[in-house]
């Protein structure tokens, strides 16, 4: 874990990573890029308290101010314009097109139930072990197990016309 001398040295190292995060969480950029203030702005507000781990308190803030977003409103599709800088997804130049490769992936993230969508983006992109996620998400971890295991069956099946069946070694090679 990084110690951060000041408050704006964490922004400008981690806001990118916990950008594409809250995108994500949410699968709007404007939504996403105000989430990001608002949990900036709340760790700034406790950054005598969140300082000894600023990144795990405002990830915590960012998936809690999208579960309140998520309540509060109903579910919208994704922008018809995706930043190529903020999934964390490779970029067109890698070599073939992946464009279509990254919107159908979002676009998958976004017909999952919200906690699955979370559990996804925490456990995988970033990489989080179960127990944090748990601890984040503030469940079991059997919970994040079985919503985990629940979410790759589901994406499975959203793109499974995409890339075609794949072989069931690799469906059920999963990190546990």
């Amino acid at each position: 874990m990084r110690m951060f001398a000041s408050f704006d040295e964490f922004v400008e190292d981690r806001s990118t990573a916990l950008l594409r995060t809250a995108f994500l969480l949410t699968g709007d950029r404007g939504h996403a890029e105000d989430l990001l203030q608002t949990s900036l702005l709340r760790t700034l507000q406790r950054w005598a308290k969140a300082r000894v781990a600023p990144e795990a308190y405002a990830r915590r803030v960012l998936v809690n101010l999208s579960k309140d977003r998520l309540r509060a409103r109903s579910r919208r599709p994704p922008e018809a314009e995706l930043p190529p800088d903020v999934t964390g997804l490779p970029a067109v130049d890698a070599g073939y097109d992946r464009v279509t490769d990254r919107r159908v992936v979002l676009e998958a993230l976004a017909e999952l139930p919200p906690r699955q969508r979370q559990v996804v983006v925490l456990r995988f992109v970033e990489d989080l072990s179960v127990e944090q996620t748990a601890d984040l998400l503030r469940c079991s971890e059997g919970t994040v197990k079985s919503q985990t295991s629940r979410a790759l069956t589901r994406l499975r099946e959203l793109l499974a016309d995409f890339h075609g069946p794949q072989n069931e070694k690799e469906t059920t090679d999963v990190r546990r």
